[in-house]
């Protein structure tokens, strides 16, 4: 008897696995053909302004088919990879080097030559461009000698001693910063590049974002039998695409991020127990306890949306405490498709959307909404 309601229990986690993937798959399937328009007419809306791409003998056509072949990567490596090989059409050397906890390091290169060299290099963070780079978040042009003699030394010197370094952004900070030089040729085509690298930063994020979507369903699943607080629910912080990335010079006492999330997910499990005994949906019933998650999930998928296509107003509204204004007609709209899906149910009075503009766009501040943000 026990064995048949085993095997009754385990047909039907199975059948419910085989539904929420349905969903899953259907959700995203749904998005991302609109998130792949609105980063192609990002792109193109930035092409006209670039007009020496044109004069040097590239077309726009030949750089919207290298963006289309990034978009094209279906894992975050993938997608850096087709970065490097789009890049090196328009430069004769590109380097990506890893940013982690206030070093970097080489990770692939094109050009260069020796792959393993780059790997066990160690950037310097204070030489001229990078440092400008790094610290203002912005492409800086520079002469090779301000790289470094370990630079020079190692890579030696493009022809005409310009360089290039680019930020590559991930949720508003620099993951990884991007040299280019012309080589012998002097090829250097700086407004491709940076058009290469924002595409890039876009499709990470996008890419996060369906891995994070995909996690919260399979949380769902996993939580089923056992009802857990919305407040344990953490959204994911980005996926880091270096996480295998072991430079030999990296110091062995420094915690990677790896482990630095392991550690802060043991502390919060740690706290959350009592959160857990004093669930505030323990009192509904189970339909009613996952309208309720159902709708805080919607959220934070909307929050998340506006983040991702707003990163330069996110940040200014939040320098200058006026971030509702500046994001208005985006929060509205996006307040409104939340409360067309659940503002007739039993998650209404919650305002789960209100709730995650305060916590993630806000940052748990509701003076840098503004004024007009209302409470």
């Amino acid at each position: 008897m026990a064995k048949h309601k085993e095997k009754e229990t385990s047909a039907n986690r199975g059948e419910l696995r085989q539904i929420i993937e349905r969903a899953v798959a259907e959700s995203l399937e749904a998005q991302l053909p609109h998130l792949q328009s609105q980063i192609a007419e990002q792109v193109l809306q930035v092409l006209p302004a670039h007009a020496e791409t044109a004069a040097s003998g590239e077309s726009s056509g030949d750089l919207v088919r290298a963006v289309s072949n990034i978009h094209a990567g279906s894992t975050q490596k993938e997608i850096l990879r087709a970065l490097l090989d789009a890049g090196s059409e328009y430069c004769a050397r590109i380097v990506l080097f890893v940013v982690k906890a206030g070093a970097a390091s080489g990770w692939q290169s094109r050009g260069i030559g020796d792959d393993e060299a780059v790997k066990d290099f160690a950037l310097d963070l204070n030489a001229g461009p990078v440092a400008h780079t790094y610290q203002n978040r912005v492409v800086t042009p520079g002469n090779i000698a301000e790289m470094g003699k370990s630079f020079v030394d190692r890579f030696g010197a493009p022809s005409n001693e310009q360089v290039l370094m680019l930020p590559l952004l991930l949720k508003d900070k620099v993951a990884a910063l991007v040299y280019a030089d012309g080589g012998d040729a002097g090829k250097l085509d700086s407004a491709a590049l940076e058009l290469l690298v924002m595409a890039t930063s876009a499709w990470l994020e996008v890419s996060s974002l369906r891995k994070q979507a995909a996690a919260k369903e399979d949380s769902v699943m996993a939580s089923r039998p056992e009802p857990v607080s919305p407040q344990v629910q953490a959204v994911s912080s980005f996926s880091d695409p270096f996480a295998g990335h072991a430079p030999k010079h990296a110091v062995a006492s420094a915690p990677e991020p790896a482990e630095v999330v392991e550690v802060a997910a043991a502390h919060a499990s740690a706290g959350a127990a009592p959160a857990a005994a004093a669930d505030p949906l323990a009192g509904l019933s189970p339909e009613d306890a996952d309208t309720h998650r159902k709708a805080q999930r919607f959220a934070r998928l909307l929050v998340d949306e506006i983040k991702l296509y707003n990163q330069a107003k996110v940040a200014e509204g939040r320098r200058n405490k006026d971030l509702y204004d500046r994001l208005k007609e985006d929060i509205d709209k996006s307040r409104g498709t939340f409360q067309k899906r659940y503002g007739s149910t039993v998650a209404a009075a919650a305002d789960y959307f209100q709730s995650e503009l305060v916590r993630s766009l806000a940052e748990d501040d509701i003076s840098i909404m503004g004024a007009n943000f209302r409470r």
